[in-house]
C-alpha cells in the first residue's frame, strides 16, 4: 500500500471539482508511462520466519537501501518508506516490501529496473541472514505469526477490518501482489480500457495465480490471493457493476468513491481514525470529529488510494488482479497489459473479446480462478481459451509499438511464458504443487529458497 499522499490543503467545494482533479491525469499518448509495483515475503534463511521490524530486520533493510540515494520517509520519527525520483520503496503491513517503480518510458527499462531493486535487496539482505520471495500468499505462517509494521494506517485498518469481512488481515499481512500502473489519454479513453482491464482481470488472476498452500499445506486454492479478497471490504473492492455502465465517467466515479466508507484524513502529520465514516458527509460537515475541518483535495487523494477495486481509477489506472511471482512473471504482467492497453488496435480488439461474455459472467469468475485458475468455466470453454486470445491480442499490441532493446528485440519477447501457459503449460501454482507433492516430499519450506528473487 502507498506511502502518505499529497498535501493539498484546497478546499473541496463541488464533485465536479474531484472529477477534474482526476482528469488532469490525462495526457497525450507520447507520453504515457509504465510504472510497475511488486511485493515480497522476507523471511530469515535459518528458520524461514518473517523478520521483525527492528535493526536486524525490516528497518535494517530500508536503511541499508537507503545508502544508495533514497531518502526517507518517516512516520513518528520510524523509516517506513524511501523516496527517489518517481520510485519509492514502501512497507506493506507484516513487512512485505514493496517497489513502486518509476514512470518508464518501455518494459525494457522496467526489466532494469527490477534487476537494480533486487540487487539492492541481496545486498543489504544477504549479510542481515535475510531473503525476500515475492509469492502471491505466505506459504507457511498463521496470521498470528506475521509481525506488523510501525505504520499509523496500518493501526487504523487493523481495528476496521474486522468489522467489514472476514478476511482483511489475511489480506493486509499475508498477501502479496504485483500491478501496473498506467496512463489514458481522455475520459473517453480511461472508461474504454477500464472496461477491458477491469472485465479481464480475473483472467489474469488465473494466469498469475501462484498461491496455492496455506499454513503449510495444499487447501484445494491455486490463488488464496484472489480468494481473500472475495470477502476482505466489498464496500471498496472486486468489481462494481458502475464501471460498465454505458456513461460512466470521472464524476459516476467520483459519486462513487464518495459513498466508500474513509479510513483516516491527515492533520498537522498525525493521522486520525474516521474509519467507516462517510466522505460525503465529510464534504458537507457532518463528520462526528469536527476537529478535522474542512474536507481538502489533499484529503480526497488519500481517500482513492483506499479504494481496491480490481482496477483502480487514480490520474492514472492501476491493474490489481495478479499474485506476485517470479521475476519474470511479475514483468509479464506489466507487459500483458501494456500490449492491451497502449496500442489503439489492440485496446478495440480487446473490446470486442470482452463483449463475448456478459459483466455478470466476469464477476462470477473472481471466486472461481482462485480455486481452478485457467480451467475455470467460461461460456462453453474454460478461462484459458479467452486467455489465449487476450495474450495474441497483448503480444500484437507490443509489436505495434516497436520499442527495441539494445538486441533489438521489442517488447513482446517479455510474453513468451505466457504464451506457453495458454497453449497448456503450468501457472506457477500448478509448478509449486507438483514440487510439493514429488520433489520437497511435502516440506513446503522448500519454496522459500527456490522462489527467492
Amino acid at each position: 500500500m502507498s506511502n502518505p499522499g499529497e498535501a493539498d490543503a484546497t478546499p473541496i467545494t463541488s464533485v465536479r471539482q474531484l472529477a477534474d482533479y482526476l482528469a488532469t491525469g490525462c495526457k497525450p499518448a507520447s507520453r504515457f508511462t509504465i510504472g510497475t509495483e511488486h511485493e515480497k515475503f522476507g523471511f530469515r534463511r535459518s528458520d524461514f520466519t518473517s523478520p521483525t521490524y527492528d535493526n536486524s530486520g525490516i528497518r535494517a533493510i530500508l536503511e541499508g537501501i537507503a545508502e544508495d540515494g533514497w531518502e526517507h520517509i518517516l512516520d513518528h520519527g520510524n523509516p517506513i518508506g524511501l523516496k527517489k525520483g518517481s520510485a519509492s520503496v514502501s512497507l506493506e503491513p507484516a513487512g512485505q516490501l514493496e517497489l513502486s517503480g518509476g514512470m518508464l518510458a518501455d518494459l525494457h527499462q522496467t526489466k532494469a529496473e527490477f534487476s537494480s531493486h533486487f540487487d539492492d535487496v541481496r545486498r543489504v539482505a544477504e549479510p542481515l541472514g535475510l531473503g525476500f520471495a515475492p509469492l502471491g500468499f505466505h506459504p507457511t505462517h498463521t496470521r498470528a505469526q506475521m509481525p506488523w509494521m510501525p505504520k499509523s494506517r496500518y493501526a487504523i485498518m487493523r481495528r476496521y477490518m474486522p468489522l467489514v469481512g472476514s478476511m482483511g488481515l489475511d489480506m493486509m499481512t499475508r498477501t502479496c501482489t504485483v500491478q501496473v500502473n498506467l496512463d489514458y489519454s481522455s475520459e473517453a479513453d480511461m472508461a474504454a480500457k477500464l472496461k477491458v482491464s477491469l472485465a479481464l482481470q480475473p483472467v489474469a488472476t488465473a494466469l498469475f495465480a501462484n498461491s496455492p498452500f496455506y499454513e503449510g499445506k495444499l487447501n484445494g486454492l491455486l490463488s488464496n490471493r484472489a480468494n481473500v479478497w472475495t470477502d476482505t471490504d466489498n464496500q471498496r473492492s472486486g468489481m462494481p457493476a458502475m464501471m460498465f455502465a454505458e456513461d460512466f465517467g470521472f464524476e459516476r466515479y467520483v459519486e462513487w468513491v464518495l459513498d466508500v466508507p474513509m479510513y483516516f484524513v491527515m492533520r498537522n502529520g498525525e493521522m486520525i481514525d474516521l474509519a467507516g465514516q462517510s466522505f460525503r458527509g465529510f464534504m458537507a460537515g457532518n463528520l462526528s470529529n469536527t476537529e478535522v475541518g474542512q474536507a481538502t483535495m489533499g484529503d480526497f487523494a488519500d481517500h482513492i488510494t483506499t479504494v481496491f477495486t480490481d482496477v483502480r481509477v487514480k490520474k492514472f489506472l492501476e491493474m490489481r488482479g495478479a499474485d506476485a511471482g517470479t521475476p519474470e512473471m511479475m514483468l509479464a504482467q506489466s507487459a500483458l497489459w501494456v500490449g492491451l492497453l497502449y496500442d489503439d488496435a489492440a485496446v478495440a480488439a480487446a473490446g470486442e473479446l470482452v463483449r463475448r461474455h456478459e459483466w455478470s459472467e466476469y464477476e462470477a469468475l473472481r471466486p472461481a480462478v482462485a480455486r481452478q485458475a485457467l480451467d475455470a468455466k467460461l461460456g462453453r470453454g474454460t478461462v484459458r481459451d479467452i486467455a489465449r486470445d487476450m495474450v495474441d491480442i497483448a503480444i500484437q499490441g507490443l509489436r505495434a509499438r516497436a520499442r527495441v532493446n539494445s538486441e533489438g528485440q521489442d517488447e513482446s519477447i517479455y510474453l513468451t511464458n505466457l504464451h506457453e501457459i495458454v497453449h497448456g503449460g503450468r501457472t506457477q501454482a500448478e509448478y509449486w504443487v507438483e514440487r510439493f507433492n514429488d520433489v520437497w516430499n511435502g516440506d513446503i519450506t522448500k519454496i522459500f529458497a527456490e522462489a527467492a528473487i
